[in-house]
């Protein structure tokens, strides 16, 4: 079997073999439900708390802070309907961006139609980075919350948040960031940062799928998103989902012993990606802001083409690539996060997210880029609108 070059981290990452053996002996031989008051179950209930603290020191946070989820979605989920409900007494009026991923979207719209709260998303620049000016004058007395992702899940940008949190806390609002993609890949600080509640997820660091965390900021009083027994202490009921709570764990613990070299290799090699693709493939452009973007992001939009037609024949090539977030993948629609930075429906359809790890070569990149000058001229080729491009240009 030929090699498969995976650009596609910001869908999900390998699960570290190092991360399998740690979760392996809590699905057969540490069972114990970590409720139970038995040594044989205390001895995860420790687990669970040995994870818990390796992530909370992973941005900065108090152990007893830290809450595992289900998912970074249900994470999200959590953060705004439960602020919702906290604090629907003081105002129903929430902010949040145009580029936010879909379980802050969608999750919004909720609260709109079924709760009759009101949100004002706010504009960003051709960069994608929040216009700050904006978020600050859409700030109105019944404005409970703003939630604004860490970096972009599509094009990588990452936003001020520090600033955004100066600026919450100047307006006694809660503040919070759906840190999915930037966890484990920037420093993070939750207090230096000013952030009240954070989501992230395992898969996106080399852990399992199905488990997240929500962060939240002791004295922040929002209720329970899953009812039931007194787990999470008392905030998220359901049986401890154990051998993934020690996977993250140990994912997290890996990812941050070696984030400063790792992101340096990624940022290395994405920034010749880049720069071989901008050099090499004429109308293209990048999508994001050149610096203030995840060190292993890279998004492209290749005018006339279609993007899926480009993902197929890099697939065919055992390049595995993404037109956005893989939450849409089924979607004919460009990205929201593409229209928003201000690019035409027909350039944002003809669009390529390269997502590295620190697995990926030079030697993969040059093999990458190869393919992609290859397939995106063939693809011009037999386009309509190219052919009456250059006819136009030659005059």
């Amino acid at each position: 079997m030929e090699k498969k070059i995976y650009l596609d981290n910001a869908a999900t990452t390998r699960t570290r073999p190092e991360v399998v053996e740690a979760m392996l002996p809590y699905f057969s031989e540490m069972f114990g439900n970590p409720s139970s008051i038995y040594e044989f179950a205390m001895q995860n209930k420790k687990a669970i708390d040995d994870a818990r603290s390796i992530i909370a020191k992973a941005i900065g946070a108090e152990t007893n802070e830290i809450y595992f989820t289900g998912s970074g979605t249900e994470a999200d989920n959590w953060a705004l309907i439960a602020t919702a409900e906290a604090f629907e007494n003081k105002g129903k009026h929430i902010i949040t961006s145009k580029i936010e991923h879909h379980a802050v979207l969608h999750t919004c719209e909720y609260l709109q139609k079924k709760r009759g709260f009101e949100v004002t998303y706010i504009d960003v620049d051709e960069f994608g980075c929040v216009k700050l000016d904006q978020l600050e004058k859409a700030i109105r007395p019944d404005t409970i919350l703003i939630s604004i992702m860490f970096a972009n899940n599509e094009i990588g940008t990452i936003q001020p948040i520090k600033e955004i949190g100066q600026i919450a806390k100047k307006h006694n609002i809660i503040f919070h960031t759906d840190a999915v993609q930037a966890f484990c890949q920037v420093d993070i600080d939750v207090n230096e940062l000013g952030v009240d509640l954070l989501s992230a997820s395992a898969h996106k660091v080399n852990g399992p799928k199905g488990i997240g965390f929500l962060y939240i900021r002791k004295g922040v009083r929002i209720g329970s998103f899953i009812h039931g027994g007194a787990q999470e202490r008392g905030r998220r009921a359901g049986t401890e989902n154990v051998p993934y709570i020690v996977g993250f764990g140990k994912a997290v613990e890996i990812a941050m012993a070696n984030m400063k070299e790792r992101t340096k290799k990624e940022t290395e090699l994405r920034d010749y990606l880049i720069k071989r693709i901008l050099a090499e493939v004429p109308y293209t452009r990048l999508n994001g802001h050149r610096t203030k973007r995840l060190p292993n992001n890279a998004n492209f939009s290749f005018q006339f083409i279609e993007g899926e037609s480009l993902l197929i024949m890099l697939d065919m090539n055992n390049i595995c690539a993404s037109s956005g977030s893989a939450c849409t993948s089924g979607s004919l629609d460009p990205s929201h996060v593409l229209l928003a930075i201000g690019l035409p429906h027909e350039i944002a359809h003809g669009s390529l997210r390269l997502t590295l790890n620190d697995e990926i070569t030079y030697e993969d990149i040059d093999y990458t880029v190869e393919k992609i000058k290859e397939i995106v001229y063939k693809l011009r080729q037999m386009s309509p609108l190219y052919e009456d491009f250059i006819r136009s240009s030659a005059r």
